[in-house]
């Protein structure tokens, strides 16, 4: 801040030596200083940038907020107890419960399934993919726990970007979607018919033993 209100300083002493008048330097001094003031606020946010969602996370997001009119439940950002994973949003309905990881991903870089191993590019994905389930199993683990009963959990990656030959296929225990292709993917699929009473059990756990990351 010491160092913007020196260019402010700086700023209205030469505009009122170019013009003679102090008073058009002491206008264009304090019209600089409230611009530094204006950009730094805009750029400042009480929630720490590391924890904002990201723009594949957004979109995501924002599908799911249709999914809540046919009686979903959604949480976003949870904690994995005990280490540094993530669930970006997890999700259940009568379809039953979902750990879906958003990713952004190069465009310009095809992405292939070859041998059950997920290839962006020439780069193996294999590990994202592993992530993400043992991010879905902890949470199939901790829930099922805290209800007493066991509860299954499908993992998934939304990928945006990349092109793909298909809407969801699964790998590795994982189900790769597109991204924009997340509400269908969630509507699709083999039903377990879960009752309300359910949904709002499994939400209710998942809400306790996944703790929010902002």
């Amino acid at each position: 801040m010491l160092i913007r209100g020196a260019v402010a300083v700086a700023v209205g002493v030469a505009a009122g030596l170019l013009t003679a008048d102090w008073r058009i330097g002491a206008t264009l001094g304090i019209g600089t200083l409230v611009a530094f003031v204006v950009h730094a606020s805009r750029r400042y946010s009480e929630v720490p940038r590391w924890r904002r969602p990201n723009a594949a996370q957004r979109r995501t997001e924002a599908q799911l907020r249709l999914m809540k009119r046919l009686g979903y439940r959604v949480l976003h950002a949870r904690g994995i107890p005990g280490g540094n994973g993530q669930i970006d949003h997890f999700v259940v309905g009568r379809r039953g419960a979902f750990a879906i990881d958003s990713e952004s991903w190069d465009k310009r870089l095809p992405l292939r399934n070859k041998l059950e191993k997920l290839y962006h590019g020439k780069f193996s994905k294999n590990e994202r993919i592993d992530e993400a389930l043992e991010e879905a199993r902890t949470a199939q683990k901790l829930i099922s726990e805290r209800l007493g009963r066991e509860i299954d959990i499908r993992a998934s990656l939304a990928i945006y970007g990349p092109s793909m030959p298909w809407d969801s296929h699964n790998l590795r225990g994982v189900d790769v979607i597109t991204g924009t292709k997340v509400r269908k993917w969630l509507r699709s699929g083999k039903s377990q018919n879960l009752s309300e009473k359910e949904i709002e059990e499994i939400y209710k756990a998942a809400e306790e033993v996944l703790p929010a990351r902002y």
